[in-house]
């Protein structure tokens, strides 16, 4: 079987599709997989890594003010599906999937065109305007929340699957605890991304600083992303915080789901891959949404977790020092209020996510040649 993916713009976005990826080639070691992405995407990194052959199209967004750049995102979002539709012919895809960003309108709809089975999967709480549009062309719509087929048109074509991860975020096997945690009351694992967030960092080392007496129990891995280290070393031992036992400072975490798995608390943003991964492991977290993202996705994301008792959720405007230690206190003395929010979040995992994406495909590969 050959398969085309697409998907790009964020790693958000990439991610999922590499996920999609690894099933196919754990089913099917014979399988050829393609994908398809933007010139100078984020994906040419991360999909070269992995060695599959790359497409490119050129595709753009709209700005949301008025601006001449409109006129050719307009032009190739009109133009690029007759680009895709020559990959198509070359490739000569069984299936096709996207994952998201600009780059998957005109992959799909040159699918749809060509009369290829094809799907889109929404990651995101609230729908991004790119698969909102797809979805009368997919054949099937894979939603990571079940809540966001609320907000689309075609309910026969949606299939609630969760969001595919890859192999690390399993769900099982035994919790390795850090040393660190080993005599604290709560174990607290803080990150901002692969990239770091200045903000939940500065904030961090405000609260360290503090000497909160109700957190003296309380063991600490915070990530700080590799650009954010050096300087936030500095800071931290100019507080006078080196002798702290109980907080370890990481550049990057390289093992995160078994840092995840021992963590009573986890602070991060709420990407979608990430909330995924804490409903997975069944994580009581403080979320923290980054407000620099498309549409405030991360808050969407968030607040449908809040909402259902899932998540503690933060907007970054309204977080200080104080409001953060009141979280995390009050979260390590109750026990019970940590298992709440552990129950609730799993309710939002799908274990089985990649395995379903990939039957679904057969079955849609199948359909079609009848």
């Amino acid at each position: 079987m050959r398969y085309l993916l697409t998907g790009g713009g964020t790693a958000g976005h990439i991610n999922p599709a590499l996920a999609i990826a690894d099933t196919i080639k754990a089913n099917d070691p014979s399988a050829v997989i393609a994908y398809v992405g933007t010139p100078n995407g984020m994906e040419n990194t991360l999909v070269g890594r992995e060695g599959y052959k790359m497409y490119h199209v050129d595709v753009k967004g709209f700005r949301r003010s008025l601006s001449p750049a409109n006129i050719k995102a307009a032009w190739l979002a009109l133009t690029s599906p007759l680009r895709a539709e020559k990959i198509i012919d070359d490739f000569k895809p069984d299936f096709v999937i996207g994952t998201g960003g600009y780059v998957s309108w005109p992959v799909l709809v040159a699918a749809h065109r060509k009369r290829i089975p094809c799907a889109v999967h929404e990651a995101n709480a609230v729908p991004g305007m790119t698969v909102a549009r797809l979805e009368k062309y997919v054949d099937r719509v894979f939603l990571n929340f079940a809540e966001t087929g609320k907000r689309l048109k075609y309910p026969e074509k949606h299939m609630h699957v969760g969001c595919p991860l890859r192999g690390a975020f399993s769900g099982g096997g035994a919790v390795m605890t850090p040393e660190l945690a080993e005599n604290a009351r709560a174990y607290v694992l803080c990150y901002g991304g692969s990239l770091g967030a200045d903000r939940i960092n500065d904030t961090m080392l405000e609260m360290f600083a503090s000497r909160d007496t109700r957190l003296q129990d309380t063991a600490f891995c915070l990530s700080t992303g590799e650009r954010n280290f050096v300087n936030f070393k500095a800071r931290f031992s100019e507080a006078g915080l080196c002798d702290e036992p109980n907080i370890e400072i990481l550049s990057y975490i390289y093992d995160m789901p078994v840092r995840m798995a021992a963590a009573d608390i986890v602070i991060c943003r709420s990407g979608a891959i990430t909330l995924s991964e804490l409903a997975l492991l069944g994580k009581c977290s403080i979320l923290i949404p980054s407000p620099n993202v498309t549409n405030d996705q991360q808050y969407k994301n968030a607040k449908l977790l809040a909402d259902n008792g899932a998540a503690v959720l933060i907007r970054e405007k309204d977080l200080t020092p104080e409001r953060l230690a009141d979280e995390i206190a009050r979260l390590s003395c109750d026990p019970e209020a940590r298992e709440k929010i552990k129950k609730n979040i799993r309710a939002f995992a799908v274990e089985d996510c990649n395995k379903r994406i990939y039957l679904e495909m057969q079955r849609l590969i199948k359909e079609r040649k009848k």
